[in-house]
């Protein structure tokens, strides 16, 4: 009994330290910058110039917007854009395509964060834009070429607060750091039971059985058997919990710098259990196509996997 309440409190220590210390600034202040181009007006004229763009990639304008979001926000930023899609008669095409972008792009609520770990910020977001053409791209003219087209009269405005005074900017700020509050907050029981299934899986001798058990196949794959960790509570536990995995095992040098930056294209996206679940509840007709986003999302990670692996 007294291991078990010695890996909780662990668990809970990693855990509230990883999201107040570290989340937590860094949200507020990426949230705030967020929010306050917005209400100037500064991502409509954004949004409004790579449209035309981005149409090629089966993407519309709110598509875009949707891009900005996990980039810039967080993973479930993009679920009031998805629907806007849903309820303002976007087609399912153009659903899927911006769905499988989403799920292959870095979410910015893990890769921020992560900076302070070593995470390369440049090489990140382009491989993040390139994997998320290439997903949207397979599912509007592969995956999602059955889905319906037809496309009913949308209005792609974006309606959010405006700051014309000092005021408006205040309270654009404020929101902005509740709402990174909410998010860092939010985290933590995540963290807290996925971080104390890890360390009680190490303490209990499972993760090495595991290790052991797929080496050889790491080793033949040219793969560090210190990835089996992370890669399996990300798709277990999500983004945010392998993010705590991956700064402890940092902190004891069970892996460098170089192999986070190598394994981030297929480390760092939505594209797992709970972030599957958040994001298909933005409304019937995103959930409905999951399955040909999810498919062409792989196809944008596998690019996404390539190209850290090679560049580091």
């Amino acid at each position: 009994m007294e291991i078990i309440v010695d890996v909780i409190l662990k668990a809970g220590r990693s855990a509230v330290e990883l999201s107040l210390f570290i989340l937590l600034p860094v949200m507020v202040v990426m949230l705030s910058l967020m929010r306050l181009l917005e209400a100037k007006g500064v991502l409509d004229w954004l949004v409004a110039k790579l449209a035309p763009l981005l149409k090629p990639f089966g993407l519309t304008g709110l598509g875009v917007f949707a891009a900005l979001q996990i980039n810039f926000v967080s993973f479930a930023a993009p679920i009031a854009t998805l629907t806007m899609m849903d309820q303002r008669g976007a087609s399912g095409r153009h659903i899927a395509a911006t769905l499988a972008m989403v799920m292959a792009m870095a979410q910015a609520n893990v890769v921020f964060p992560m900076l302070a770990m070593g995470l390369q910020f440049g090489r990140v977001l382009f491989f993040s834009l390139l994997g998320g053409l290439v997903a949207a791209s397979a599912t509007y003219y592969f995956f999602g070429r059955n889905l319906s087209a037809e496309e009913k009269l949308i209005d792609e405005t974006l309606h959010h607060p405006v700051a014309e005074n000092a005021k408006g900017v205040l309270d654009v700020i404020n929101r902005a750091g509740a709402e990174a509050f909410k998010i860092a907050v939010g985290a933590i029981p995540m963290l807290v039971l996925s971080l104390t299934v890890i360390m009680a899986l190490r303490a209990g001798g499972a993760i090495d059985a595991l290790t052991q058990l797929m080496s050889p196949l790491m080793d033949s794959l040219q793969l560090d058997r210190e990835l089996i960790l992370p890669t399996l509570t990300k798709f277990l536990a999500g983004g945010t919990a392998m993010m705590g995995v991956m700064d402890e095992m940092l902190r004891k040098e069970q892996v460098s710098e170089l192999l986070l930056n190598q394994s981030a294209g297929f480390l760092i996206h939505p594209l797992d259990i709970p972030g599957i679940a958040v994001l298909i509840s933005a409304g019937r007709r995103v959930a409905g196509v999951w399955r040909p986003a999810a498919l062409g999302a792989c196809v944008g990670i596998f690019v996404r996997t390539l190209g850290h692996a090679y560049l580091g």
